[in-house]
């Protein structure tokens, strides 16, 4: 123990060796806990702007699965061996891939950073759209706007009519209306089949089309009206080349399943984010009495669940019941060999270009227009 008014040698060691960072002596006066915390997010500040070269363009990634994620990773990798660009990242710390076009609204995120080789990287509680929405908006990274943003690589394809649920396409298209170029792209993963090596080979046939955007946006060439969403082959090393493509109506078929409340994994997964975390824990709780209470009277239906409140007493009248999204690839007819997804059972990486553009065809125009005049009358 210190004898009294004297400091802990440990402490004592850990002062000096900050003085001596800071180019300071060892009789400088100790600071107190705000002046410390203020100086340690001053150095934090500090590294993080010379982290970044504003000789090299920024190029900001992020996915639909999360920093752990191989294609996120391999894409990463290869950007980085170019030694050309700042690498920015901000990836969702869950799997959002069909979150769509959301927000976090009215709920504080969480940011945290994260290690990742040649980057910058957070990761954060919030959906692709937030994390883009985030680093564009100036207030996490040392740049105010990247030269391009990639959202990829992302598992599972996004064609027709899915791509308004996939958060991968969203989070290109919020760079979009920011103003800033962007690019998603997908692997076309088949379960039972792809492996995760072919994450990193996507990234190789795509190195070109992703050289060819910075090289363009440069010189302010590309396309500012639209974003590219690619989408790669099962097989990457084996595709046909690129294949300019049209946004088809084909769609996967949501199927709904209802599950025991015993089997609900919610309250676990969702119990770190603020608000969420509430609501399941409160949740969990209910699963949990329901559970107990079903297995006291061996009733295995899977419809009713007893609600436990705040207090713990039963709510008779208040019932429960849980179900798990699934989707379900659908047989399309459309044979069109220029359709996203055709183009992609023939081998080819599809490129459609996603506009945000609200211009509406001349044909449905006027069969709008047709049914509004014979149906609405003064």
């Amino acid at each position: 123990m210190a004898s009294p008014g004297m400091l802990p040698a440990g402490l004592v060691s850990n002062l000096q060796d900050v003085l001596k960072k800071k180019g300071g002596n060892n009789n400088a006066p100790e600071k107190d806990d705000d002046n410390k915390k203020d100086d340690d997010q001053s150095s934090s500040s500090s590294t993080a702007v010379e982290e970044y070269d504003p000789s090299k363009p920024v190029i900001f990634v992020t996915n639909t699965e999360g920093l752990d994620s191989p294609g996120l990773i391999s894409l990463v990798e290869a950007l980085v061996d170019e030694a050309l660009y700042n690498i920015s990242v901000c990836a969702p710390q869950l799997d959002k891939s069909f979150s769509g076009h959301s927000y976090t609204y009215q709920e504080s995120i969480s940011v945290s950073s994260a290690e990742l080789k040649g980057a910058t990287a957070y990761e954060v509680s919030g959906t692709p759209v937030d994390c883009v929405s985030l680093a564009l908006s100036g207030a996490l990274f040392a740049w105010s706007k990247p030269l391009l943003v990639i959202v990829g690589v992302n598992k599972g394809p996004s064609c027709g009519n899915d791509m308004f649920s996939s958060s991968a396409v969203a989070g290109a298209r919020q760079a979009l209306i920011s103003g800033v170029p962007s690019l998603s792209i997908s692997l076309n993963w088949k379960k039972g089949e792809s492996q995760e090596s072919h994450f990193k080979d996507a990234v190789s046939v795509c190195m070109p089309v992703i050289k060819a955007a910075i090289r363009d946006v440069e010189k302010g060439v590309f396309p500012k009206t639209s974003s590219l969403h690619i989408t790669v082959p099962a097989s990457p090393t084996e595709n046909k080349g690129f294949k300019l493509t049209k946004q088809s109506s084909c769609r996967s078929k949501p199927i709904w399943q209802a599950i025991a409340a015993n089997r609900n994994p919610s309250a676990a997964r969702y119990g770190n984010q603020p608000g969420m975390g509430l609501q399941f824990a409160q949740l969990g709780r209910d699963a949990s009495a329901a559970a107990a209470a079903r297995r006291n009277s061996q009733n295995k239906s899977l419809e009713v669940v007893e609600s436990v409140g705040v207090s713990g007493k039963v709510d008779p009248n208040r019932k429960v019941k849980y179900f798990r999204l699934e989707f379900q690839n659908s047989n399309q007819d459309d044979t069109d060999e220029n359709l996203d997804f055709r183009a992609l059972e023939n081998g080819f990486i599809s490129v459609t270009p996603i506009s945000i553009s609200q211009v509406i065809e001349p044909d449905i125009e006027k069969a709008a227009s047709d049914w509004i005049s014979g149906s609405i009358h003064d």
